[in-house]
């Protein structure tokens, strides 16, 4: 970015930064994977409940977790760890083959992620969150780590509105603000319309009586001197707003409605959508290849509807991209799913953040999870054509105990591409465990 750019930009930023920090008057910031739900009128997740005569998997006692945490007057760390391995089988016609290649069954370290976190100072406490995960697994990494967060979030007026600053999470798709150990899914599908984590700065705004969430943003890696070696590195701004129509049984019971928006700025005027389906071993089965853009806005709906151990859930993201030439072209992906926990057992929601977090079983033997999605991504329109494909899931989530999951799932993918439509088969089976 040249200087010019660069000053415009930082002008831009601080002055959004501040005209959103001014305008609301009373959010928390995104927990860690490892939290659980803060109770009604707090903000803090509590421990898990013991269960009477403890779980089937062997799990890292309550007294045993809080003697790893440091608690002094003026500043507390709480160590996280989150573990997910996984095994993928695939299965694919000859047309499948031709469109994408082999894909072949492997296994992976999925997530490595070590974590530390806590607050500074007595009265007015800053949150602070340091995240790094290992991808020395990864043959094809110059590094074998990635700092996935590094942030600070400051109160606003209280702990029901927050200024976060650094890298983190964007403020766009469920899919994206849920955390990965916390989905009923083993992998999420919107990829194309969202990144994982960006530089930036983030407001999150909790409402007086809890059934409305705000949160807002602007993000730019080249702000943290990450430089992709174009001109003019883009400029994300993103929003998202959720409303609970119903919370009852302390959120066991509830319906949940949200929107969000992202302006996506293109780095080096370019912008490029690609997605796997369902899987992070895969190649990559769409991809637009990059194109000359302005801009592109997304646009995403989500809902949730929880009645106990049943739910019912989908997503849908709208992207229109100011292209140079032709003129603008539309993307789209969405799912619909459902989840049922046959044991009883429930997913709680965490008003704090506007998602429903992991299963926490209440007997010895765990937890077990049934869930199905269909789910589509298209990114064919104009002259651009970055194929389409459509997919079903069905899964068992057996949640051993408050960090051990064990899961499978079989998904069939029809990619409509180069005038064929091939179909691929895939068993995905994950073994995680979050500390």
């Amino acid at each position: 970015m040249n200087p010019s750019h660069r000053l415009y930009a930082n002008r831009v930023f601080i002055a959004c930064a501040l005209a959103l920090f001014v305008s609301l008057h009373s959010a928390h910031a995104q927990a860690p994977e490892s939290e659980l739900p803060a109770r009604p009128g707090e903000f803090e997740g509590p421990m898990p409940a013991p269960v009477a005569g403890g779980f089937l998997m062997p799990e890292v006692p309550n007294a045993a977790y809080a003697n790893t945490q440091v608690n002094s007057s003026w500043f507390t760390i709480k160590p996280g760890l989150v573990m997910l391995g996984d095994y993928t089988w695939f299965s694919q016609d000859a047309a499948s083959v031709a469109q994408v290649g082999i894909q072949d069954n492997q296994g992976q370290l999925r997530a490595a992620r070590m974590m530390l976190r806590g607050t500074i100072g007595t009265d007015y406490m800053v949150r602070y969150l340091i995240a790094g995960e290992y991808k020395g697994f990864d043959s094809t990494r110059d590094t074998n780590w990635d700092m996935t967060d590094v942030s600070l979030t400051f109160p606003r007026r209280g702990p029901a509105t927050t200024l976060t600053i650094g890298k983190t999470k964007e403020t766009h798709s469920y899919e994206m603000v849920g955390d990965a150990a916390n989905l009923p899914f083993q992998e999420r599908v919107l990829n194309p319309f969202f990144v994982s984590r960006s530089t930036g700065i983030r407001l999150n705004h909790l409402s007086a009586d809890r059934m409305w969430t705000f949160a807002a943003g602007l993000f730019n890696d080249s702000w943290a001197g990450k430089s992709t070696g174009v001109a003019n590195d883009g400029t994300d701004f993103t929003a998202r707003v959720t409303h609970l129509l119903w919370f009852e049984s302390q959120g066991h019971k509830f319906m949940h409605l949200g929107a969000s928006v992202r302006r996506v700025g293109p780095d080096g005027g370019q912008l490029r959508y690609r997605g796997r389906p369902e899987s992070n071993v895969t190649d990559y089965y769409v991809d637009t290849g990059y194109f000359a853009a302005n801009h592109a806005w997304h646009l995403g709906l989500e809902g949730i509807w929880q009645d106990g151990p049943l739910s019912l859930m989908g997503e849908y993201i709208q992207a229109r991209a100011d292209t140079q030439a032709p003129g603008t072209v539309n993307f789209s992906g969405g799912y619909i799913g459902v989840s049922w926990v046959v044991t009883g057992d429930s997913r709680p929601y965490d008003q704090t953040a506007g998602y429903a977090r992991r299963v926490q079983p209440m007997q010895s033997t765990g937890a077990l999870e049934l869930v199905g999605r269909v789910s589509k991504v298209d990114l064919d329109d104009g002259a651009i054509r970055g194929g389409e494909f459509t997919k079903t899931y069905l899964g068992a989530n057996w949640w051993a105990s408050h960090r051990w999951k064990l899961g499978i799932g079989w998904g069939r993918t029809w990619l409509d591409d180069q005038g064929l439509r091939g179909v691929t088969d895939a068993i995905l089976g994950r073994i995680q465990w979050v500390y």
